[in-house]
């Protein structure tokens, strides 16, 4: 069983936000393999179902963002799932918008879901597909820009970003970790590289 988790925050109020492009990106995945995510279980909603050959968990946390790890690590070990194995999807504000990122590990975060998730398992070995949400002018706080609404123009990028990281997710299932790596981790710039 593979866990796959996306962080957001729960409420309407939220949805179009760049802290919710993980919740998007599973939204991609269920809607391209027919899994309805919305049991609840363990502090988040699930659907069940196959991809790529293999028995998986779609999940959204409803802890709000900075507990995620809470729901996270309850569904880990309800399902009896390898930590090193699970998949999550979550915005990183240190990319550009629609760049993609697959990582394996890395503790060196300013993200509040990746480090209570990294708290609460007590590893940073799982595999995460980061999906950029860099602000394209200069905001005072970085909490504001995050759960702001969304442009229509930035919109149709994270639509387009949470297809991308459902592609990735296909990827890391069928050919590998590695293989995905290679295919969507694309170069960036030394500045943007020291802040990751």
């Amino acid at each position: 069983m593979r866990l796959i988790a996306g962080l957001g925050n729960v409420g309407s109020e939220y949805e179009w936000t760049p802290h919710n492009v993980g919740f998007l990106a599973i939204d991609a995945l269920a809607k391209r393999h027919s899994i309805r995510v919305s049991r609840p279980e363990a502090k988040a909603v699930i659907g069940r179902g196959t991809i790529a050959g293999q028995d998986v968990i779609l999940a959204k946390p409803q802890t709000m963002m900075n507990l995620s790890g809470v729901a996270v690590r309850m569904l880990i070990e309800r399902h009896e799932c390898e930590p090193s194995e699970t998949i999550v999807l979550l915005d990183e504000i240190d990319l550009p918008w629609g760049m993609l990122r697959v990582r394996d590990r890395g503790r060196n975060s300013t993200h509040n879901g990746l480090k209570s998730i990294i708290a609460t398992l007590g590893t940073d070995e799982f595999i995460r597909v980061r999906m950029g949400v860099q602000p394209t002018r200069i905001w005072g706080d970085r909490k504001d820009y995050l759960l702001c609404t969304m442009g229509r123009d930035e919109r149709q990028i994270a639509q387009q970003m949470a297809v991308d990281a459902a592609d990735a997710v296909e990827v890391i299932l069928t050919e590998g970790l590695s293989k995905a790596m290679t295919r969507f981790n694309r170069k960036v710039s030394n500045e943007e590289e020291e802040k990751q």
